[in-house]
């Protein structure tokens, strides 16, 4: 085959991006467009090692800094500035250059993880890992909205499996190297690994990106991002603390759930009236883009429970080593990573989509239900075959949610479009989280007290969750009621998201098959979809 001439060139009218060299001759793509790219997927690295890194040495930071009791709120407060953050940065994108957000987002991340490495007590430490979230909401929004003007949709799907491998290397090896930084360089080096990498991810994109700049004359929204903010952090909190620091009946998290669903009732009824709305409420016209949205929630929703919890299982019942719980999740994440290429190398040649999220949320039910299965007997090549048939299932369905999320709006939108689909993940991990953790905690708590009596009660009582060190003292009958009991936890919990997932298939359904951006032009004379955003872009491939 005969090799193409690629260009990478802006559409002025259109807000296309630019890149500093011309298409190579011979068919070789710039060299500029490569460098941004792995710039850019150092940045995705950045604020997806974080929390693996950070989780682990957090043990030697409560033993330097002392404040047990307030430990939670150092993931608490980095969650609620990045969720909080994130449509914020989208939209500070759309409206004046996403070259420029990008980069003060990471600028503000790598002074929140200098900070946060001299804390000197745990309140600084909560309150700098606070600027480092308000500074990762932008991170991963900009990675997909730059990706977004750089790359038509028809191309991208040739970089899914590189974005699904970065997501897999930090979520394997981050434990590991928090675990090595801690040990040999010390906790507070946990967060300033991360000067380095994000100053290399500085450099070239500040040297090799150029993006046309815009400046609109409308002014932040503000009432609508203090609406949209209150209303997000409350509904996290919620999801936080409800069944574990208070009940969820208690007074403390419904006042909470008032004050979330009347935030964002406020800011739904606002942005029908901003000038310049934080999320333009048209984008949801669009069918592909809604039900972008709840599959990604779900997604969310079912993914992040799954790595909360089957490491547990792996530890507390079939005795696997605590030593790097990244690797209990490889069948999982390799077989993500390996139907992630295959699907964007397909969607790239055929233009068509659509099977993937079907496809993938049938494999997701199938999973789910496969890993509610488990119990005291399984083995881990069965439990690996169940784990790599939900990893394909994610495969399907990570990196399509947001393609087809960003073919279905304008340029103009694709800020926003980016950070309510990351926005929508978001929540939907912290809902999986909290709904799949209390059904789990409650029925751990239940047959703990049914074959231990009021020794598994009291055991289990603070926390259901177990390390190994507190297995392995207790005595063989308490020990094995806990084995039962976190295998009954599991399967209610992976039923209960099998169930949920069914919803992510019946919205699958309902998607319409748009031609993507920077394919084949319609024949003469056929109408162009409804749905299909124009083309504004011409990007080299790979």
């Amino acid at each position: 085959m005969a090799d193409k001439t690629q260009a990478a060139e802006a559409v002025a009218g259109a807000g296309g991006p630019a890149v500093d060299q011309p298409a190579a001759e011979g068919g070789k793509q710039p060299r500029s467009v490569r460098v941004v790219l792995m710039a850019l997927m150092t940045a995705m690295l950045l604020a997806m090692l974080d929390n693996m890194i950070v989780g682990t040495a957090m043990p030697t930071i409560v033993g330097d800094l002392g404040g047990l009791e307030h430990l939670s709120w150092v993931v608490t407060g980095y969650t609620l500035a990045t969720a909080a953050s994130t449509p914020i940065w989208g939209k500070l994108g759309d409206m004046y250059g996403r070259k420029g957000a990008f980069l003060t987002s990471i600028v503000i991340f790598l002074i929140g993880s200098a900070l946060s490495g001299m804390a000197q007590d745990m309140g600084q430490l909560i309150g700098f890992r606070a600027i480092q979230g308000l500074g990762a909401g932008g991170l991963m929004v900009g990675v997909m909205a730059i990706i977004g003007d750089l790359i038509p949709p028809r191309e991208r799907g040739k970089y899914q499996g590189m974005m699904a491998g970065v997501m897999a290397f930090a979520m394997i090896l981050g434990p590991l190297v928090g675990g090595t930084i801690t040990d040999h360089w010390g906790w507070r080096w946990s967060f300033y690994i991360n000067l380095p990498i994000g100053a290399l991810a500085l450099i070239a994109i500040t040297v090799v990106l150029h993006l046309p700049k815009k400046r609109v004359k409308a002014t932040i929204d503000y009432l609508g991002a203090g609406l949209l903010t209150l209303g997000i952090c409350s509904i996290v909190l919620v999801t936080t603390w409800g069944g574990s620091q208070y009940a969820w009946g208690s007074a403390r998290i419904m006042e909470l759930a008032g004050i979330g669903v009347a935030a964002l009732v406020g800011f739904v009824f606002w942005q029908t009236k901003a000038a310049a709305p934080i999320i333009p409420l048209h984008i949801f016209r669009s069918r592909n883009f809604t039900l972008m949205s709840i599959i990604g929630f779900i997604t969310g929703f079912v993914m992040f429970g799954a790595v909360l919890f089957l490491p547990l299982y792996q530890q507390s019942v079939q005795g696997a080593s605590a030593t790097n719980s990244g690797l209990l999740l490889l069948p999982m994440l390799g077989a993500m990573l390996a139907v992630s290429l295959v699907a964007g190398r397909v969607t790239t040649s055929s233009g068509r989509y659509k099977i993937f999220p079907l496809v993938g949320s049938v494999l997701m039910i199938a999973g789910l239900f496969l890993l509610s299965m488990m119990d005291t007997e399984t083995s881990r090549f069965t439990s690996g075959l169940y784990m790599a048939v939900l990893g394909a299932g994610m495969g399907c369905l990570m990196q399509i949610t947001m393609l087809v999320a960003q073919n279905s709006v304008e340029m103009r939108d694709m800020g926003v479009a980016s950070s309510s689909t990351t926005l929508f993940r978001t929540l939907g991990s912290s809902f999986g989280v909290a709904i799949m953790g209390a059904l789990f905690n409650n029925r751990v708590q239940d047959v703990m007290t049914e074959r231990a009596g009021a020794l598994g009660s009291k055991l289990t009582e603070a926390s259901a969750q177990l390390d190994a060190a507190s297995l392995a003292k207790l005595p063989a009958p308490a020990r094995e009621a806990y084995q039962h009991a976190v295998s009954s936890g599991t399967h209610s919990a992976f039923l209960l998201g099998s169930a949920i997932a069914v919803l992510a298939l019946a919205a699958a359904v309902f998607v319409k098959e748009v031609p993507l951006r920077g394919a084949v032009a319609p024949k003469p004379g056929e109408d162009e979809p409804r749905d299909a955003a124009p083309a504004a872009t011409l990007a080299e491939s790979v």
